[in-house]
């Protein structure tokens, strides 16, 4: 299942923007190397600002919304085919994005091969999609979403079985609008433009969507959701699928 962001991505970087609590796991997961590979890098988002970065994103409509953001050019290539030299970066980086490519192997072996160093992945742990309340009112949604996140070890097996994963804590005021970003604040959800940005919906059978949304929307008027779930508006943290994998760097032969 792959997503057009040429024909629905044109409003991504409104909506989809770097949060820096995020960003500190995953500028601190590349570790001090100082050239950074981004694969699927769309408008820019995450990529640290004290280090020379090269993006690769294969969405005119996305490389466009990276020079409206101040961003540098990114490479037209896609994961499984890197135009770059055995070990040309120091570490890589790969976010929200594996779900998105034809081929996953193919793809991480890519980017094995190009980075010497760490490789900082961040994902969606499709085995923790239901801690969020989402499931409940999206079922849909959450299942196409199963459906597409890859299992953790599976990345982790195709880096070499040498990585680590952790959850990432997400903050009640995150500025990134993934979905579980609006734990605590569920109205984000009738704005047709916070959905346009989380790529699951584009999925869905015509019409299916505003059924689903006029479930939240009614049990948000008759104060429903809020008897079940209003404790999340106050919550700081919400620990639900979003999963930094790190890969270790490449071990060297003895010379």
């Amino acid at each position: 299942m792959q997503y057009n962001y040429d024909l629905q991505g044109h409003q991504y970087s409104n909506i989809r923007r770097t949060d820096p609590r995020i960003a500190a796991h995953i500028h601190a997961a590349l570790g001090p190397a100082r050239s950074v590979l981004n694969i699927g890098a769309g408008s820019g988002s995450y990529e640290p600002e004290d280090r020379y970065v090269v993006a690769v994103e294969p969405s005119a409509v996305m490389r466009a919304q990276r020079i409206r953001n101040g961003k540098a050019p990114a490479v037209i290539a896609t994961a499984e085919k890197l135009p770059f030299d055995d070990d040309a970066f120091e570490t890589g980086m790969a976010l929200v994005t594996v779900h998105h490519w034809p081929d996953l192997k193919v793809g991480l072996r890519e980017l094995r091969r190009v980075v010497s160093g760490p490789i900082c992945i961040l994902t969606g742990d499709p085995d923790a999609l239901d801690k969020f309340w989402n499931v409940e009112y999206f079922p849909e949604v959450v299942a196409i979403e199963k459906r597409r996140y890859p299992p953790v070890q599976s990345i982790i097996d195709a880096l070499g079985g040498k990585a680590s994963a952790q959850i990432l804590p997400i903050p009640l005021d995150c500025v990134d609008g993934f979905q579980e970003a609006f734990y605590g604040r569920p109205e984000a959800f009738l704005q047709p433009e916070v959905r346009k940005a989380q790529s699951a919906w584009g999925f869905l059978p015509e019409g299916a969507e505003e059924i689903i949304v006029k479930r939240l929307e009614d049990d948000l008027k008759s104060g429903a959701w809020d008897r079940k779930y209003g404790h999340f508006r106050q919550q700081p943290n919400f620990m639900g699928a979003m999963c930094l994998i790190m890969g270790q760097p490449k071990r060297r032969a003895r010379s």
